[in-house]
């Protein structure tokens, strides 16, 4: 009987009793004799978050710890006070929004119709994308402000005249636009081009055009949905770059947020670094809204599969409805229980002949 039936302890441990009273040492997959580098991690985020916030903390405590007086908040309250504010932020968010818009609507459709009609010249288009990344923000500026002055010299009694004067207007100036929109070509492309390697596109626009859409159609309600996230960076890319931009309108000469930032270090350096901190912090939060809104996208889909999943009826197997163990029978297609008709009947044990 002891032959039969194994130890106690050897069947509730999994051990076999050849493997002796404690048994070999099981060992986790990975490479043997390499510790986990815990220590490494730890250091390297430490010196991370030196690196990143420990800025963030001086310009704060520069901010608040005014001479003579301790800890105030008053350079945060005079913000909304300090002259050129709401000018420099209007235009900002104006070009912001044009940019975006602008470099959408080139990319987008230029994109769809590579990868479905010419894929061939995709290498060309990518490249074409590249290259404000090769140009200097100070060459690129040079250039502008040398057509910019050519033009109204040549074309003073032409209406071309009025045309370069509209691109220079102060409360919008295009020409800043066409270079916003030069300079986020490269990152919108790379944006793009991810979200679109993600899906199978040409399945997507040959059903939605089989059902009798539209290209129009095809493009507002059956790929953009798709590209959701892609498009949201691309336009938070588009905006931080906007944001934070200084070369070439400093260098045109118009005053958006970043040189009215610089400009007012010179009278108020508490305020414009408060100014600072607060649009950092403002970006942060758009980035952690962004990957919030992406995470939440991928957490829901699981969930709709699931309950999609939980609605189909499911399939019994033969024999599961008597409460038996389905048979070798069962799935025989000459046996008696078979789904097919006219099968013959199981053989009976004990018209068997004995073996001998």
């Amino acid at each position: 009987m002891a032959a039969l039936n194994p130890p106690m302890a050897d069947r509730t441990s999994g051990r076999s009793p050849s493997s002796g009273p404690a048994g070999p040492a099981v060992r986790r997959p990975g490479r043997p004799g390499r510790p986990r580098p815990r220590l490494w991690r730890g250091l390297v985020g430490l010196v991370a978050a030196v690196y990143f916030l420990g800025p963030m903390a001086f310009s704060v405590l520069f901010t608040v710890d005014v001479p003579r007086e301790g800890l105030t908040a008053s350079s945060y309250r005079g913000i909304l006070d300090a002259e050129g504010f709401w000018p420099s932020l209007r235009l900002t968010l104006e070009l912001a929004a044009a940019t975006i818009a602008v470099t959408l609507l080139l990319l987008v459709p230029a994109l769809i119709a590579v990868r479905l009609s010419v894929p061939r010249l995709r290498a060309l288009v990518e490249v074409l994308c590249s290259l404000p990344l090769v140009v200097p923000a100070v060459a690129l500026t040079a250039g502008l402000g040398s057509v910019l002055q050519w033009g109204p010299d040549d074309f003073a009694d032409t209406p071309l005249f009025q045309t370069f004067n509209s691109l220079q207007e102060p409360g919008f100036p295009v020409v800043l636009l066409l270079a916003y929109v030069l300079m986020a070509l490269p990152l919108a492309y790379r944006t793009l081009d991810a979200g679109l390697r993600a899906l199978d596109l040409a399945t997507l626009v040959e059903a939605a055009r089989n059902c009798g859409a539209s290209w129009p159609r095809t493009v507002l309600q059956v790929v953009l949905p798709n590209l959701r996230g892609a498009l949201l960076n691309t336009a938070f890319l588009t905006l931080a770059l906007v944001l934070g931009e200084y070369t070439v309108s400093s260098i045109l000469g118009y005053q958006p947020f970043a040189v009215w930032i610089v400009s007012l270090g010179g009278s108020n350096a508490q305020v414009s670094v408060a100014v600072s901190v607060l649009s950092l912090v403002l970006t942060w939060v758009l980035l952690l809204l962004l990957a919030a809104a992406g995470r939440g996208r991928a957490h829901r889909t699981p969930r709709a599969t699931s309950r999609r999943a939980a609605r189909r009826p499911s399939r019994t197997a033969p024999g599961a409805a008597s409460g038996r163990t389905p048979g070798r029978e069962d799935a025989l297609p000459g046996s008696a229980n078979s789904p097919r008709t006219g099968g013959t009947p199981p053989l009976d044990p004990d018209t068997l002949p004995e073996k001998p």
